[in-house]
């Protein structure tokens, strides 16, 4: 999949900031310019992708629905 045929609105980039790493999922903390974005994605992908505090990164966020409750 290519960054260029995803929504700009869907997409921040942004620096990794702090990595847990779990057994199974890991989260990932990335620094953007709209604010702090985490990820849990596989921890087999964080070493496959080869992430690492200060990797420059696209997040790219899917989703079919957000809910939105009055303050």
């Amino acid at each position: 999949m290519s960054s260029k045929s995803i929504n700009a609105r869907n997409q921040f980039r942004g620096k990794i900031s702090e990595i847990i790493l779990g057994p199974v999922v890991s989260e990932v903390d990335i620094d953007t310019p709209a604010g702090i974005v985490t990820s849990v994605i596989t921890t087999r992908s964080v070493h496959e992708l080869e992430l690492k505090v200060g990797s420059e990164v696209l997040a790219f966020v899917k989703a079919t629905e957000v809910s939105v409750a009055k303050l």
